[in-house]
């Protein structure tokens, strides 16, 4: 900072308090009145008491203004309060209650600004609610959502709905106050400060269906996907035996004390370790359909973990780009994936390239037990990383690749050749198609599974592959 702004500075501060967070504003009546003043003062000079009338009329408005100002409560005497949930989704409708009150009872007109993020809508109801596109003031102008009402007493509470836009942590600083009485010439306003955090999380519907499935069968996205199968090594249980159950599962001893042929039910093993690999690479970044390829991963990646968790597996998660972000390591039950939910909420990709080596690496530095890990990434990446199929290998083939598919090469490859640029971007398209094709059959055989899946299915291909996975104890 120079020596001169340094010097401006007290100026500069002065001049947003007198005329921003501390400033007094005239209202619509004091305009009319100041117009009717006019309409008085040619009266008067048409009477011949021209002067009379200026001085007469601006004196008893100046005298009327005085009192009205001295009326309103001084800016000290508020105090405001913000009530909301510490935590919501994307998407969610939040109901905000701003509580705002004075030392002594007063009958005040009140508008109140909250201090909203730039990713949160707003969605105004009832007739004490402004239409935030209105631009009736500068800070509805600007999308901050202005509710009013009328205090009569001490306290007053004034809700608005809201919704966040994007996932990550949010933090209100401060509330403005509009508020005006009396004689109704002026307003006074004054910014105080009041901070509360909210935290966004990424959208958790495909997680509340598989938590509350059936213990016999998983939905996910309204579609049942998984019944109990019958195999596995685990011993269940022992009932009557039915057509179609194995014959070497019967058990002869349980049959000769019921006199019933009754035979074994066996689960698949639990316990395993599920490692989630959530990519954070500046590919991730790219919008598909919508979102951002990242919120569509993370949302999968906790559909996953859920169906894990609730087939009694561990989960572990690790995030990365460069270098490690953020771990987890393995663990059970739901306090387990409030776990997992908070350490990925607030992740945002970053602009450097992503490092399989680094992730993978630390992935067998960390977990010395077999895990079967599913690695969530973009396509472009496993085409140009050379550390992946080594550390892959490592992996000897519990390693599932998963990666959204790009829907412009879908519709670049079926466009009409009707120029050579057309023709150009078709072949372009068919080209990077036949490449991400080879690819997976590359990976095929080394027996590595690799899935390219459409957005709005990345956590049902993932789940789907993981349930088969386990049913044949795989895993």
């Amino acid at each position: 900072m120079t020596t001169s702004s340094r010097k401006r500075s007290p100026l500069y501060r002065f001049l947003d308090r007198a005329f921003g967070s501390h400033s007094i504003v005239p209202t619509p009546r004091l305009a009319l009145l100041a117009a009717l003043g006019s309409a008085a003062l040619a009266a008067g000079y048409a009477a011949g008491l021209g002067m009379t009338v200026f001085w007469l009329y601006n004196g008893l408005l100046l005298l009327a203004g005085g009192i009205d100002l001295a009326l309103l409560p001084a800016r000290r005497e508020w105090t405001v309060k913000r009530e909301m949930p510490e935590k919501a989704e994307v998407g969610e409708d939040l109901e905000i209650r701003l509580v705002v009150m004075t030392e002594k009872p007063r009958r005040l007109q009140v508008e109140v600004a909250d201090d909203l993020p730039v990713t949160f809508a707003g969605a105004p109801e009832g007739p004490d609610r402004v239409d935030r596109t209105a631009g009736k003031n500068s800070r509805e102008a600007e999308g901050f959502p202005v509710v009013r009402g009328r205090l009569e007493g001490r306290r007053l509470v004034l809700p608005y709905s809201t919704r966040a836009g994007e996932r990550g942590r949010y933090l209100f600083r401060c509330v403005t106050i509009r508020y005006g009485g009396g004689l109704g010439l002026w307003k006074k306003q004054t910014v105080i400060e009041h901070r509360s955090e909210l935290r966004i999380y990424p959208d958790l519907s495909n997680v509340r269906g598989v938590l509350g499935s059936m213990q016999n069968a998983l939905i996910l996205e309204g579609t049942r996907l998984f019944r109990k199968h019958r195999g596995g090594s685990d011993f269940s249980q022992v009932r009557e035996y039915v057509q179609g159950d194995e014959p070497r599962h019967i058990n002869w001893k349980a049959s000769a004390r019921t006199a019933k042929l009754m035979t074994n039910l066996y689960q698949p093993e639990k316990g395993k370790i599920v490692t989630l690999l959530i990519d954070c690479g500046r590919r991730m970044g790219v919008e598909l359909e919508g979102q951002v390829k990242l919120d569509r991963t993370l949302e999968a990646a906790l559909a996953l973990a859920a169906v894990a968790l609730k087939q009694g597996d561990q989960v572990a998660l690790l995030a990365f780009s460069s270098r490690v972000k953020a771990y987890v390591p393995p663990g059970r039950g739901l306090a387990h994936l409030q776990m997992l939910t908070e350490a990925v909420y607030d992740l945002k990709p970053e602009f450097v390239e992503t490092s399989f080596g680094t992730a993978l690496g630390q992935l067998l530095l960390r977990l010395k037990k077999r895990t079967f890990a599913v690695l969530f990434s973009d396509m472009e990446n496993y085409l140009t990383d050379r550390e992946l199929p080594y550390y892959a290998g490592r992996l000897k083939g519990s390693l599932l690749l998963l990666s959204l598919q790009d829907p412009l090469l879908h519709r670049w490859g079926r466009i009409a050749a009707e120029d050579s640029r057309t023709a150009y971007i078709q072949s372009l398209a068919h080209k990077f198609s036949a490449d991400r094709r080879e690819y997976r059959q590359r990976m095929a055989a080394r027996g590595i599974s690799v899935l390219d899946v459409p957005a709005d299915r990345l956590a049902l291909e993932a789940v789907t592959f993981y349930l088969e996975r386990k049913a044949r104890d795989a895993l």
